[in-house]
């Protein structure tokens, strides 16, 4: 592996895992218009590690904020803690839990339809549709009334209904951030609710990722060869996802996510037309 085809893999994978363009379709397109069947599963792993470093930064502290009522919540659970009333009304505990909430039909619909999604993964006329329904959605982001919920607003069912698109958005062109956050406002969620319910929700769903394809790693035998390429690529995509993440948070605040829309259309297109002649 060449050192600039690692930063190119590390900066295609870090820009399109946030930006509402759809990771997995670009990389289905990539892999059946470059023939690029054999990326080594590690190197695909080592990638992911990068976009959660990027998550992480970017939101550290409300990620700290999560963990430390996390572990209020469970002295309080097992009597070291006095409960306070003020925990009723408190954004980073509410949104722990319904990150917990959303990731749990989330999960189940990548498992129950692991057979769909993985054909749909061998189909690139299906990441042009989807891609072409990508646009939709981002199109008529702009046109839905923004809301005015919280974080400590969001409900059970708000939770449930991001983490179904969620599990809908496992199919390769059908952006996961994009979708959840559309459906987030489509929930009543403000912009920058939103957007942050999105991101931090791809949390568990990266690291179950990482473990689903380290394990294929380990079976197939995969060892650390080639560190500095896959330093490369985690670095690239670390950094180039970091700042996808700011840019997209930005034009979000000017509600203007349907920008993107044009693209996906644009994409969705030439990938469809490319697959009536291949």
């Amino acid at each position: 592996m060449k050192i600039i085809y690692a930063a190119l893999l590390g900066l295609i994978q870090g820009l399109t895992e946030f930006l509402p363009i759809s990771s997995s379709g670009h990389l289905v397109a990539f892999q059946q218009i470059f023939n690029l069947q054999d990326i080594d599963i590690l190197f695909d792993v080592i990638l992911h590690v990068g976009t959660l470093v990027a998550v992480f930064v970017f939101y550290w502290q409300d990620i700290i904020q999560m963990i430390r009522e996390f572990i209020y919540w469970l002295g309080e659970l097992l009597g070291l803690r006095k409960p306070s009333p003020k925990n009723n009304s408190n954004g980073h505990r509410t949104m722990m839990f319904m990150i917990i909430i959303a990731t749990i039909p989330t999960a189940i619909i990548g498992f129950a339809f692991n057979d769909f999604f993985e054909k749909a993964f061998s189909s690139i006329k299906v990441v042009g549709f989807t891609l072409l329904l990508t646009g939709l959605l981002l199109w008529l982001s702009g046109k839905v009334s923004i809301g005015r919920k919280r974080a400590k607003d969001i409900k059970t069912r708000d939770a449930l209904t991001v983490g179904l698109f969620q599990g809908a958005a496992i199919i390769p062109g059908l952006s996961r951030s994009g979708t959840t956050i559309f459906t987030g406002l489509l929930r009543g969620f403000d912009l920058e609710l939103a957007t942050k319910f999105s991101f931090l929700l791809s949390i568990p769903s990266i690291i179950g990722a990482v473990i689903l394809e380290g394990r294929k790693a380990f079976i197939s035998g995969n060892s650390f060869t080639g560190i500095q390429y896959m330093l490369i690529g985690l670095v690239v995509a670390a950094v180039s996802g970091y700042f996808s993440i700011r840019y997209l948070v930005s034009l979000i605040k000017k509600n203007k996510l349907y920008y993107f829309s044009y693209y996906c259309w644009g994409v969705g297109l030439l990938i469809i037309i490319y697959s009536l002649f291949n």
